[in-house]
């Protein structure tokens, strides 16, 4: 499922329909049976199924020198060559809006790999398994919000934030569409159990793995009502800043003072599986 959906993202925010996936599986030897392979190819049809897609081919072997399976997948989607987005179409004056909050996927992992620590720490398996369930819920993919995205008037490019965090995403739509950028951080909005467990940690959250929102790019005349409209829908939606021309730079904002941009090298997430 999670393969599947990921992948599905980055056709979506194009606004495309997501419609066939082709999978190349790798088992490894000594280890592969025939329900290992039937396990992964029902996930797959399931999260095929629900996306609306379809399994269109591809490959399977068992290869030497896994110590697990490994699937690579592609997706293709269809969309009309008028209605195609790309991070390109953004433009200096244009709204940034972010669907959804973050880090949905680096909360998840958290609480899925380091269960046994959280424990050990005081946090209720109530509070571990409401966060491992935001794989589900809300959920990593965003193929539903950014369709529905895709249909309303103004909206230029969107990017759906993985690696890096949502300020990662953020530098990327600069640099794809040739603009600068002035961004609230304030306005990102962050989950409660998002800030716990990147505290917990010491993770900034808005550089942790962020899949599961959406950055939209819409022109400022329209930002209103697509916030508004996508937040009704029920995915939460907020300005959260604006692209400028590009000699204006990357400029963030807290307490409504310029502050330095925070740079990522790596994903903040790496932090927790390097304290073991």
């Amino acid at each position: 499922w999670y393969a599947v959906n990921v992948n599905a993202n980055d056709i979506a925010v194009m606004g495309a329909q997501p419609r066939w996936f082709m999978a190349t599986v790798l088992l490894p030897a000594g280890r592969a049976t025939a329900a290992m392979a039937e396990a992964i190819f029902d996930q797959i049809d399931r999260a095929c199924a629900a996306l609306g897609a379809s399994l269109a081919g591809g490959h399977t072997e068992i290869t030497v020198g896994l110590n697990r399976p490994i699937v690579c997948g592609t997706m293709l989607g269809e969309v009309k060559r008028e209605r195609l987005l790309t991070k390109r179409g953004a433009q200096p004056g244009d709204a940034v809006l972010l669907v959804r909050s973050v880090p949905i996927e680096g909360t998840a992992l958290i609480a899925l790999e380091r269960a046994d620590v959280l424990a050990a720490r005081g946090y209720t398996p109530e509070f571990i398994a409401r966060c491992q369930q935001f794989l589900h819920e809300p959920g990593i993919s965003v193929v539903a919000p950014a369709l529905a995205a895709a249909e309303l008037p103004g909206v230029h490019a969107m990017h759906d934030p993985t690696e890096g965090g949502v300020l990662s995403g953020l530098l990327e739509i600069a640099r794809a569409g040739g603009t600068g950028m002035a961004v609230n951080l304030d306005a990102i909005p962050i989950l409660p159990e998002s800030a716990t467990l990147c505290r917990e940690f010491g993770l900034d959250p808005l550089g942790t793995i962020a899949s599961g929102a959406i950055l939209l790019i819409v022109a400022e005349p329209h930002a209103a009502a697509a916030r508004a409209a996508l937040s009704a829908a029920g995915y939460p939606t907020a300005v959260i800043g604006r692209l400028t021309p590009p000699d204006a730079g990357l400029v963030a904002l807290r307490d409504g003072a310029p502050v330095a941009w925070p740079v990522f090298a790596v994903d903040e997430i790496t932090k927790v599986f390097g304290d073991g």
